[in-house]
């Protein structure tokens, strides 16, 4: 069998497990176009079926159904032979009704026994799947099939988290925290403080910084005197030129 087939299967099965309390060994109802089948494709239920789901099982079967059988044994003789090997589940019917009509009864409206329906009627597969909890298996292909979940186990299963007392009420979640301050385990859950970053001071954009307006009064290129301190004006000190030099610029300029 692949991985992928493999696990699908027993992802489909633990949703039963969890949801509806299927456990092992799985009851399986077996009806006579299970068996038909089975004998026609050469398929041996006892050995594919455990294999297939990985666990053990047990195969059974009700009176009604091998009555319904017997009725065309002249084509499913073979069937009939498979069915007599299982066992026998009393269905409680004192006259004997068709083979759909017991299975109905046999799993009712919850499937308090946790049966799961092998059977290749489609219009039975079709009314089990309305009733939440009922696992369909048939074959395909020469090969055991599981059917997944129908839209009523889900939605049965999204219903039975809200209404059952699943979760711990308000004084066993008391006892838990005094029992953990007893035994030293509380946890503390600590606030993670985020370090705030402080801004550094910047220099001011020039660009946006306004120019000094002049002081009335004030003039340019007046200086105070460092030495005194006085408000005088500087004169420049000009430098003289010798004689020497000054003629020989005179005789220069008149050439």
């Amino acid at each position: 069998m692949k991985i992928t087939r493999y696990k699908k299967v027993q992802r489909y099965m633990k949703f039963y497990y969890n949801n509806f309390g299927f456990h092992q060994p799985y009851q399986i109802l077996v009806d006579g176009t299970f068996c038909f089948t089975a004998f026609k494709e050469q398929i041996n239920i006892r050995e594919q079926i455990p294999k297939y789901l990985n666990s053990q099982v047990k195969l059974l079967t009700t009176r009604c159904i091998i009555i319904e059988t017997e009725k065309i044994a002249k084509k499913t003789h073979g069937a009939l032979t498979i069915l007599k090997q299982y066992g026998i589940h009393e269905c409680g019917h004192t006259e004997p009704v068709s083979g759909a009509k017991c299975i109905l009864s046999m799993i009712g409206k919850t499937n308090e026994r946790h049966y799961i329906l092998a059977s290749q009627d489609r219009d039975l597969q079709e009314k089990l799947r309305a009733r939440a909890g009922v696992p369909l298996l048939y074959f395909h292909n020469k090969s055991p099939t599981l059917d997944k979940p129908s839209r009523a186990s889900y939605d049965n299963a999204g219903q039975s988290l809200e209404t059952q007392n699943i979760f711990i009420s308000e004084t066993q979640n008391e006892t838990l925290k005094c029992m953990k301050k007893a035994l030293g385990v509380e946890e503390k859950v600590e606030e993670t403080k985020i370090p705030v970053k402080k801004r550094k001071a910047h220099n001011p954009n020039p660009l946006s910084c306004k120019k000094k307006k002049k002081k009335p009064g004030q003039h340019v290129g007046v200086k105070k005197d460092s030495d005194t301190g006085s408000g005088k004006v500087r004169k420049r000190n000009k430098k003289k030129l010798p004689k020497h030099i000054k003629e020989h610029l005179k005789m220069s300029a008149s050439c």
